[in-house]
Parts: C-alpha cells; sequence; structure tokens
C-alpha cells in the first residue's frame, strides 16, 4: 500500500540550523537502543519512544505529523581483552557510528497505517539522508567534550623581548635560583630561567619562575619541556592567569638562539597533567583494601552521564531529585506528558523527563555492552542517562551554562532555582523552590542614640565564610592539593554560622540623632525553611586569583537545632527610627548580600565590590568579580558609589527620564527591559545598553511591581516565606563535593543520604554519585563532609539531638 504523504509541502531535509533529535526521546531516556528503537518525525525531527509510553504515536497524534523514520540501533560487542590505552590529548575522537553500531532504520507512517513505507518515494530519500547525517546535541557535546581552546592575548601578541643574546645549553640545564633540572619556564622577555610551582603528581618546583614575574613584571613563559619541533609548547602569562598561544614562538625563542626544530618534547604538558590527574580523582571509588566500590542499582540509583565538563550539573540535579519536593512536583509517571509543541525546549516537559529517569530504575542497570576480563574484573556500571537537551536548554542565553567548560555548581543551583521559580506550576502542583525559602531579618541599630530599624529579606540560600587558621607547620606553604588539607586547622559549622550571624559595625550618619558613630548590624533567622542550602566560602586571592582553600568544616550526621539563630523581633524596650528616615550615608543601592559576602571573602574591599554589583545588575559574585578585574586600574576604583540620579524606591523609577526610555527603544529595547535596566544602572544609557546583553533573560520591570524593590510588602498581603516554630532541627541530607584548585576546574561528585536495598545491605546510607557511577560510600565520607562545597540540610522533626 503506497502512502500519499511523501510528497506533503511541509517535507524537507533538515537545515543546519534545525535540530534532529534522533538519539533519544525528548520526553523521556528511552532511546535507539531500546528494542524497538526511537522515531524520528519527518516533519518537525522530533525524537519519539515506540515502547510501551509511545511518545512518538502522540506527537504524531497532537501534531498531525504523519511521517516517522524508525532508527534501531544496536552496540558492536567490545570486550577488555587487553588494557585501555593510555589517554593523551584533551579530546575526543569523533568516532563513525559505522564503527561503533549496527543501525536498522524503517519509514512509518501512521496515518495510513503503512508499517515500512517504501524509502525511495517521493521526497523520502532526501529527507532521511539529512536526518541521519544530522547532528543531535550529545553527538555535539561528545566531540567537544573536553576540547579546549586556547588562545593568543595581548602579552604574547605585543610581546617586547630584551636585547637577544644565545642562552647556551649548559644555561639551559637548572633554575636561576636552585639546582632543579625539570618543571623549568623560560621567561621569553628577558630570557631568565626558572622552576615552576609544584604540581599535582610529584613534579617538584620552588616557584622561582613566578618569583621573577613578580619582581621584573615579566609576563609570559614557555616551559622548555614541552616545546616540540612541531611549534607547540605550554605557554603561560602570568598578567592573564591564564594558558595561552604564541603565534610567534618560533622567532620568540630564536632571539635567545633556541631553535624550535632541535628541541624535544621531554616533560609532560599542563594538559596532560589535568588529564592524568582528573583519571585519579576517582573520589575513593575502591575500599580501603583497594577493591572497587559495589555499584547500586534501581529507583533513585541512576547516574547521569558526563556530558564534557558536566559533573557540576549532574551533582546537583542528584540532590535536587532527592528531595521530596522535587518529587512531588515532577515526578508523575502516570500521567500524560505535558502538552508542548517542542518538548525539548520545554522546561517542564525536561523536568520530568529528569524525575522519571533517576527516579524510576528503568534505565538503571549494569552496561552489558562491557564484558569482564582480567583487565576489569568489576562489575559493570551503569551507562547513566544523558541530560543534553536539559543541559541546553538551561545554558540557552547563558554566558557560562551554554559553554563546554567547568562551572560553579552552587552558581548552577541558583540558575536554576531561579528557572524553576519563574516557571508555571498550576494547582494543586507547587513551586519546589519554596522548600528552600526562609526569611532572614537584619537589625540596625545607631551606636549613639540605641534607636534600631528592622529589615527582612527572603532568601533561598546562605553563603557562609570559613574561618581560616593555618597550622604552624604550613607556613611555608603546601603547594600539594592533598598535603595542603593538613595546612588548616578545623573549624565547626557552628562556628562558621557564629561568624555569619555576629553583630558587624556599618558607618552611618543616623538620621535621628545626627551621631556618626556608625551602626550595628546583625541578621538573624526570621523563618527557617524546610531545605537549607549552605554554601561554604573557601577562597582567598592570591594575586588577584581566587584560590581555594581546603579549611576542614567539621559537621556531624545528628540533627542540630538553628533555634540559637532566630531573631528576637522586635522588643518593647526599644525605639524604632522614623519610617521615612533612612540614614544619610546608607545607599539606595542595596547589593545582594550573598554575591557580597562572596567578594568580600575572597579579599576584595567592600566599596568595590558594592560598585561591582551595582554596575553588573546586583546579580552574581562572579560577573561582579569579571568587572572588578576589568576595572582594577580605574582612577576612581576605590572612592564611594555614586548613586546621583539612581534614587531609592519609587523615586528611582520616577527619576527614569521617558527620554532614556525611547531611546533604548529605538535599539531595539522594549520598554520594561529599558526601565528595568535604567534603574539598574542609575539612569546611564551606555550602561544600561551592557546590563540588557548581559542579562538577556530578564523580564524587565512592567511598573509598578514592587516585588522587585526592598520595600517589604504590607503584612498580610503575602504569606512569608518558611516557619518560624522552634525547634528548628535540621540534619545533613546531602554534599556536593569538589576537588581541584578552583571551582572552575577539577570535578565534582555528590554524596546522598538515602535507604538502600536490602540486597544491598539495607537501612539508610551514604551513596556516592559520581556521573554515571553510583556506588555505596565506605570510609571516606567523613572526610569528604569536612571538604564539601554545597550542604544540603533537611529540617526534621522534634528529634533528640543526641
Amino acid at each position: 500500500m503506497a502512502c500519499k504523504h511523501v510528497d506533503a509541502a511541509e517535507l524537507h531535509p533538515p537545515t543546519t540550523a534545525q535540530s534532529v533529535y534522533r538519539e533519544d526521546c525528548t520526553q523521556c531516556f528511552d532511546s535507539i537502543d531500546d528494542p524497538t528503537g526511537l522515531s524520528v518525525c519527518l516533519f518537525c525531527f522530533n525524537g519519539g519512544c515506540t515502547g510501551e509510553r509511545d511518545h512518538a504515536q502522540l506527537h504524531s497524534q497532537k501534531s498531525k505529523h504523519p511521517l516517522v523514520l524508525n532508527i534501531q540501533r544496536r552496540k558492536k560487542k567490545i570486550k577488555r581483552d587487553e588494557p585501555p590505552p593510555k589517554i593523551s590529548k584533551l579530546a575526543i575522537v569523533a568516532e563513525t557510528e559505522e564503527s561503533r553500531y549496527d543501525t536498522n532504520t524503517h519509514v512509518e507512517c501512521y496515518a495510513c497505517g503503512v508499517k515500512d513505507v517504501d524509502r525511495t518515494s517521493g521526497k523520502l530519500p532526501g529527507v532521511i539522508d539529512g536526518v541521519l547525517k544530522a547532528n543531535t546535541f550529545a553527538r555535539q557535546a561528545e566531540v567537544q567534550a573536553w576540547e579546549q581552546e586556547y588562545m593568543a592575548c595581548e602579552h604574547t601578541i605585543c610581546l617586547e623581548q630584551e636585547q637577544s643574546r644565545k642562552i647556551y645549553s649548559q644555561e639551559l640545564g637548572h633554575c636561576y635560583m636552585c639546582d632543579l633540572k625539570e618543571n623549568l619556564w623560560l621567561c621569553l622577555q628577558c630570557g631568565s630561567l626558572g622552576c615552576g610551582r609544584a604540581q599535582y603528581g610529584g613534579v617538584r618546583g620552588n616557584g622561582h619562575g613566578l618569583m621573577h614575574t613578580e619582581q621584573d613584571s615579566h609576563s609570559v613563559a614557555v616551559k622548555l619541556g614541552s616545546i616540540t619541533p612541531e611549534g607547540t609548547a605550554d605557554i603561560y602569562c602570568y598578567a592573564c592567569h591564564e594558558e595561552r598561544t604564541d603565534p610567534e614562538l618560533a622567532q620568540h625563542l630564536a632571539h635567545w638562539g633556541i631553535n624550535i626544530a632541535e628541541r624535544e618534547k621531554t616533560e609532560k604538558s599542563l594538559t596532560e597533567m589535568q588529564i592524568e590527574q582528573n583519571l585519579k580523582w576517582e573520589f575513593s571509588m575502591t575500599t580501603e583494601d583497594g577493591k572497587e566500590l559495589s555499584p547500586l542499582f534501581g529507583g533513585g540509583f541512576t547516574g547521569l552521564k558526563n556530558l564534557g565538563n558536566s559533573c557540576y550539573l549532574a551533582s546537583i540535579l542528584q540532590c535536587l531529585f532527592t528531595m521530596t519536593s522535587f518529587q512531588n512536583r515532577y515526578n508523575h509517571p502516570q500521567d500524560p506528558p505535558p502538552i508542548a509543541q517542542a518538548p525539548a525546549e520545554d522546561l517542564e516537559t525536561q523536568l520530568r523527563k529528569l524525575a522519571d529517569g533517576l527516579l524510576s530504575g528503568r534505565y538503571s542497570h549494569p552496561d552489558t555492552d562491557v564484558v569482564a576480563s582480567e583487565y576489569s574484573p568489576e562489575i559493570p556500571h551503569q551507562k547513566g542517562l544523558a541530560p543534553a537537551m536539559f543541559k541546553h536548554l538551561i545554558g540557552r542565553g547563558h554566558e557560562e551554562f551554554s559553554t563546554m567548560r567547568q562551572q560553579d555548581a552552587f552558581e548552577l543551583l541558583l540558575h536554576l532555582l531561579k528557572l524553576i521559580t519563574r516557571s508555571s506550576h498550576t494547582a494543586p502542583l507547587q513551586d519546589p523552590t519554596q522548600s528552600f525559602h526562609f526569611v532572614m531579618e537584619q537589625r540596625l541599630q545607631c551606636m549613639s542614640c540605641k534607636k534600631v530599624r528592622y529589615r527582612t529579606d527572603e532568601q533561598d540560600n546562605i553563603s557562609i565564610p570559613v574561618p581560616v587558621r593555618r597550622k604552624p607547620s604550613a607556613a611555608n606553604g603546601a603547594v600539594d592539593s592533598e598535603k595542603s588539607k593538613d595546612g588548616f586547622e578545623s573549624v565547626s559549622l557552628k562556628e562558621c554560622l557564629d561568624t555569619f550571624t555576629c553583630a558587624e559595625v556599618v558607618e552611618l550618619t543616623c538620621p535621628s540623632c545626627g551621631s556618626k558613630d556608625g551602626f550595628t548590624k546583625r541578621s538573624l533567622f526570621k523563618t527557617f525553611p524546610t531545605t537549607l542550602a549552605i554554601n561554604a566560602r573557601r577562597f582567598e586571592l592570591v594575586n588577584w586569583v581566587p584560590t581555594k582553600l581546603d579549611v576542614p568544616v567539621v559537621v556531624g550526621d545528628q540533627p542540630f537545632d538553628l533555634g540559637d539563630y532566630k531573631s528576637p523581633g522586635f522588643q518593647d524596650n526599644e525605639e524604632l527610627l522614623p519610617e521615612d528616615s533612612i540614614p544619610a550615608s546608607a545607599p539606595a543601592f542595596a547589593p545582594n548580600e550573598t554575591a557580597l559576602s562572596q567578594l568580600v571573602g575572597m579579599g576584595f574591599p567592600r566599596g568595590r565590590c558594592e560598585k561591582a554589583l551595582h554596575a553588573t545588575g546586583n546579580t552574581d559574585s562572579e560577573t561582579a568579580m569579571s568587572w572588578l578585574f576589568a576595572h582594577m586600574d580605574d582612577p576612581d576604583i576605590d572612592e564611594p558609589l555614586n548613586l546621583s540620579g539612581a534614587g531609592s524606591g519609587g523615586g528611582a523609577s520616577a527619576g527614569i527620564s521617558p527620554e532614556s526610555i525611547e531611546m533604548l527603544g529605538a535599539m531595539g529595547i522594549g520598554a520594561p527591559q529599558a526601565r528595568k535596566a535604567l534603574k539598574e544602572t542609575g539612569g546611564d544609557i551606555e550602561r544600561a545598553v551592557d546590563w540588557v546583553f548581559s542579562h538577556p533573560d530578564d523580564q524587565g520591570d512592567f511598573g509598578g511591581d514592587d516585588a522587585a524593590t526592598d520595600t517589604p510588602a504590607p503584612e498580610g498581603e503575602k504569606a512569608m516565606a518558611g516557619n518560624a516554630e522552634l525547634p528548628a532541627n535540621f540534619r545533613l541530607q546531602s554534599i556536593v563535593c569538589h576537588k581541584g584548585a578552583s571551582i572552575h576546574e577539577g570535578h565534582y561528585v555528590a554524596f546522598i543520604r538515602k535507604p538502600i536495598h536490602a540486597k544491598d545491605g539495607g537501612g539508610e546510607s551514604w551513596v556516592l554519585f559520581n556521573d554515571e557511577k553510583v556506588a555505596k560510600a565506605q570510609g571516606d565520607v567523613d572526610e569528604m563532609k569536612k571538604f564539601a562545597y554545597v550542604y544540603f540540610f533537611e529540617r526534621v522533626g522534634d528529634m533528640s539531638l543526641v
């Protein structure tokens, strides 16, 4: 029977701008590797499963698209009959599908009821060929996963070298200040040869090359042992604090009498050392006696495949979908999928897809494509789910999360909570992020007249400073990351919370008595959340670069009471400052407290931090920090923040001229976005344009919306977030851990406390989620808790604290 739809006008091959979902279903994680395969719509290229859920047919019924290409893929069996080859470059080789899989395809028409449409009829040949050759999200992610692109900078391009001379081979034998003969870096500006810093894996170094840079302000150096005859080498720019390339490396070396064609690579490059370090960062996937941890399988024990530097995403998602609020909101396998024209671009659909994938257990089973041998006797781990559609969706338009680079897991958490809060939640479904919300109350008291003012702020996390106390034995500083853990004294979580909630003195002029003695300021909990997210700030600035410190924070498994940090509120014996007065020196701009505390914790002066947050829209510490580095040399960087024209409250809105909004409108910027940008930048049109482009997802200010201001809503208008009842007992539920010198490199994993199956020992246990690997954690959980980056505490009932 012939199909009448093969010549439909809407039928055409996919363009390069169109996405073809031909690897897994857009509404679940069933894929082309399943027995019945995946059916790709030949009209819009949506991918739908063909098993018991049959999302392919559901899509056809809703969209009226009758033709699909069914793809069934079988991976060719592999056997580890020899040790795996050593990884030597930071990239994934793009193998052909033919070399890895056997693939079968056929065309089906749901409307005509034809199971095997002649693939040579009508427009089908071109359309089918286009679908099979098109790239997918997962494919692009695989190829780009570990590819790092280095580029030249102004310091390598405009390098000015001192008077040329020939450096003889005997002078290239050791550091100019010590006898080290390896890890040597040549200053391309003056020809000085110094040893580098000690590196992971036992590479020695005394940092004399860095010392030379600091003394003589010479920026660009090349690692001698990494130079190849082909002209590649490790180039480091100390001014940029980044690896760079030097387009004129051969000429710059020849300036010092070094013939690049005669050089031989004798040492590992920085990239190779990073790969080796990443390969060894297994977060103790073995027991103390060296045995592989036994993997866990089933519902709630499903891993997430690393898409390339996406471990930060996997760790946060595993923690979120362990929470009851997220499970209740998105795990509804019995309900039909949401109605969405483009499921892959619908946040609700992708969150439900994740909930089903992680919690159902449908995809949590050993990888049957791996056959154990003498080199791999362990039980194979699962393949893991690839959240490529979700990653693309939440990163779209975001400067950082749209890239393949490693990111800050805590910043991702805040980004996800914001996106989910803005999404629709139809009753009886509730916004799951509300479980994070609580209210902090700030008390401001004049040190002279003792009058007070209270202000409340709704928050969904706290970022606590970690006190840094170096041990005397670490006075000289250990560079090796494993040794540095022994260089700091342990601190308790209580000490961190005490520091976070302690009173501080701020310089303000009292509007009531006129005193310039200042005010004491203290913030305490007015209400408590169901889930408390805590970010532990363990960073300090080293040569203006945020460097992570391995300061141990002792956190117990037993519940603890946050009641000691509850605000008592306004007292009868206190006198309030006049309602219509604001301390004269108080800024009309209220900086993001979380971002401000992070920046101050890194060592930046408070005034600079406030100025940076004001200039970048008061969003997050990372954007503000980039602004700080870019404006470090501004002559007015340390001048007080000038808010003239910004106003406060309603005055800000009133101070924005219609002409300014009209000028931005002529540039294609809508009135709400223009109004919000002008508010955030004090009416400066040029900065407002920058603000709009750096906040593409911000819907803007539609006027009369007090939610965006710092003025609290009148009582009774909105229920206060959180719960003020005592006791407020909290117990550690999950942690996100990080290994690496910076939050933008290294590796993230999650440890989650949850019940395990009887066959795996039963009871409650800590479970390690390391990308696709899921295993019962043993031995080092207490150690990892000390160095966690994000802690999630769940509020528990009136339990004994012993």
